[in-house]
């Protein structure tokens, strides 16, 4: 290409030396060329494919004197702000020292950097070429609005906009589909719909816009009517309608649009992308008929990594893990986002196990996770109560300088404070330097949940005093809080002014905590007319709080009322029932409590068998109630019969059903009986020759145990 230049020698060494070169060039020279290696240097430009060659012909026209050329500048800066193949620091040096840039040159340089990853710099550009007193043209709006979409910033979009039409471009298609997009992409739609209908030739674009806007902001009626006009007015759908459309019926579970979309298709012939097949995967997932998603499928030539994705999430969305884990297996590519897909769908079904070994491999693959990965596995250890495993994913989240997201910084201050590290999780929650209303609700839930209430109120009045709207999760975790800690009035209080003040309809949740509030309290007669006047059926959570009010108080009559509810309801839960039995026996009516185990039997309910994982020197274990597995079992029950022994000596008052259950699920029981190891830590014996099974008795971080204290939380 190049061999018809005989080129001047140089000693040009970088770039940053060629671009300063015109810095020593006069002014601009407005004529055009006048030998034939000035046109031939021009059409060596038009030809370039690449920054190398481009800087070859550069360091050439620097040295012909033709660098003041206003159609050579022009044409380097309009290559350098090609996507894909220019440089936009190149371009940036260049038009940094032309003097007088011209329209011509700003268009591109502000076009380059609206399709960059920092398009706030085509607004400055754009504000560069105001001041200079040059006029944008057609050109130059649809490019800053797209920067303003990519923020997006609305009230920048709204000036540009009264700037367009006050230089009279307000009627130019290009401009007003550009601010369609804009307005779209700040999620205002009716600013969006007011732009379009003042279009009066619309093109497929505009459409298109208007619907995929309708579509992500879930208003899928609009974008059915809206799409009936369009094709009312005889223009045809592309596949960008069709993708919009099936997002639609996805969202809606809509099989008859899903079902219409794919008809349309096949009669018509139109020739659809991977894109589109996915989307129909997708919907008939999403609308149930995963059979039609799997046909899609399999008649797909070119399955990319989002189609395989979408049938992993297809099959996990149907409950069905181990098919979903087949076809990630048989995956040629997986990235990111399929990885993410399968460990969540583990985490949602309480594979927490799975889900860890499956983040392992992952990193062992190479794929970088992301903060969706980390999410799930500290959801994961929460679950767990994985101490270790949750401090091992933070360390990798520090070791590997990942930016820390607002959600990835609840997911930490969540993990810690479940697996019982509560300052941990406070000094996270301080030194974050944005909150969301989620970041709130996380802390005041884990304060709660320590048995913190009065700093859990606090922590409500400091999130109302940062501006901060609390929402319904907000009022479960503050409800909590004054039940675990006896706050009766203040409970009330934030009942009554949940929906009178902050406008929040209460939930089955919250009349939950209200009810083991009162029953906390004794105020069961209150509790019991809450509950009856309920606008909502109460679930077994709430009747499980009442009985369990019922059985520390013995008042087996309003026991009577719930069991005669659970019979007429159908509600067939073994906590319940459990609770009913436990609270005959200890009152000694045998007659009762065989009954409530007759209906049991009948009704073929079963006591659930609860799990209890606990750490030990960075190792989870997990016992069942009467478990056998583990290895040191016999050890453990031989120093129960021990403890047994001891809880008799020192008198410490026990109900049977508690010794029963004691015996058998100590790990259950170990906060009951905390306050007794004062005296048990005299037996000098038991500490030291059974240290470890000890740590197995008295865990440092306890979780997830369904029967705490004689209390069982039915779930």
């Amino acid at each position: 290409m190049f061999s018809t230049l005989k080129p001047k020698a140089a000693s040009v060494g970088s770039c940053q030396f060629i671009v300063g070169c015109l810095h020593t060039q006069t002014q601009i020279s407005k004529t055009f060329w006048h030998s034939p290696i000035h046109q031939t240097l021009h059409s060596l430009l038009d030809q370039c494919c690449s920054m190398k060659q481009l800087k070859r012909v550069h360091a050439q026209i620097i040295l012909h004197g033709l660098a003041g050329h206003v159609l050579t500048l022009g044409k380097l800066v309009s290559f350098c702000a090609t996507p894909q193949v220019g440089d936009l620091r190149y371009a940036q040096l260049l038009f940094d020292q032309i003097p007088q840039p011209n329209k011509f040159m700003y268009n591109h340089l502000i076009r380059g950097y609206s399709n960059s990853h920092d398009p706030i710099k085509s607004l400055l550009l754009y504000r560069q070429m105001m001041s200079a007193g040059l006029i944008p043209n057609q050109f130059t709006i649809p490019f800053v609005v797209k920067a303003c979409a990519f923020n997006p910033s609305f009230w920048e979009a709204v000036v540009v906009h009264a700037q367009a039409i006050k230089l009279g471009m307000g009627s130019h298609v290009c401009v007003q589909n550009a601010f369609l997009s804009a307005y779209v992409a700040c999620r205002l739609m009716p600013s969006a719909r007011q732009v379009f209908d003042d279009i009066s030739d619309r093109t497929l674009v505009s459409w298109n816009s208007m619907i995929a806007g309708y579509s992500k902001m879930g208003c899928c009626k609009e974008a059915i009517l809206l799409f009936r006009e369009m094709r009312h007015l005889g223009l045809d759908p592309d596949v960008f309608t069709l993708v919009s459309l099936l997002s639609v019926s996805s969202k809606l579970g809509d099989l008859d649009l899903g079902r219409f979309v794919h008809f349309y298709i096949v009669v018509t012939g139109i020739e659809i992308d991977s894109i589109v097949t996915n989307a129909l995967i997708d919907m008939y997932a999403k609308c149930g008929h995963l059979q039609n998603a799997t046909r899609v499928f399999d008649r797909m030539h070119d399955k990319d990594v989002v189609s395989w994705t979408c049938m992993v999430n297809a099959y996990a969305n149907h409950g069905l893990i181990d098919y979903a884990l087949k076809i990630f297996n048989q995956m040629p590519v997986k990235n990111v986002v399929s990885w993410n897909s399968i460990i969540w769908c583990h985490v949602q079904e309480g594979q927490y196990t799975e889900a860890v070994e499956l983040f392992c491999r992952m990193i062992v693959s190479g794929v970088m996770p992301d903060d969706a990965t980390l999410v799930s596995i500290l959801s994961s250890c929460s679950h767990m109560g994985d101490l270790a495993l949750g401090k091992q994913a933070h360390n990798y989240v520090c070791d590997n300088n990942i930016t820390v997201s607002v959600t990835l910084c609840n997911s930490l201050i969540d993990m810690y404070a479940k697996c019982g590290a509560l300052q941990t999780a406070m000094d996270i929650f301080f030194g974050m330097p944005e909150k969301n209303v989620v970041s709130w609700n996380v802390i005041i839930g884990a304060l709660a949940l320590h048995g913190f209430g009065e700093e859990a109120v606090e922590m409500f009045e400091k999130m109302q005093a940062s501006g901060l709207s609390p929402d319904e999760i907000t009022f479960t975790g503050l409800l909590s809080a004054c039940s675990h800690s006896g706050f009766v009035d203040l409970g009330r209080h934030y009942f009554d002014t949940m929906s009178s003040t902050f406008g929040i309809s209460p939930d089955v949740e919250h009349y939950a905590c209200m009810v083991d509030l009162l029953g906390r309290g004794g105020f069961l007669g209150e509790a019991m007319a809450l509950i009856q006047k309920m606008p909502i059926k109460p679930d077994v959570v709430v009747w499980g709080a009442l009985l369990g009010a019922c059985r520390t108080y013995g008042n087996l009559e309003i026991g009577k009322q719930i069991m005669k509810q659970l019979l007429e309801l159908g509600r067939h839960d073994s906590g319940l029932y459990v609770l009913l039995s436990n609270m005959y026996s200890e009152s000694q009516r045998w007659d009762d409590m065989n009954k409530i185990r007759k209906i049991m039997d009948e009704s073929g309910i079963k006591k659930c068998r609860a799990i209890s994982f606990i750490e030990i020197d960075g190792s989870c274990h997990q016992f069942m109630v009467d478990d056998k597995s583990h290895g040191a079992s016999t050890s453990i029950s031989s120093l129960l019969d021990q403890l047994m022994d001891h809880l008799k000596f020192i008198e410490y008052p026990c109900k049977p059903s508690d010794a029963e259950e004691i015996y058998y699920s100590a790990y259950v029981r170990a906060s009951s009986l905390q306050h007794s190891f004062a005296d048990l830590g005299k037996d000098s014996r038991l500490l030291v020759e059974e240290p470890s099974l000890m740590k197995i008795l008295v865990p440092n971080n306890r979780v997830h145990n369904l029967a705490v204290c004689g209390c069982i939380l039915a779930k």
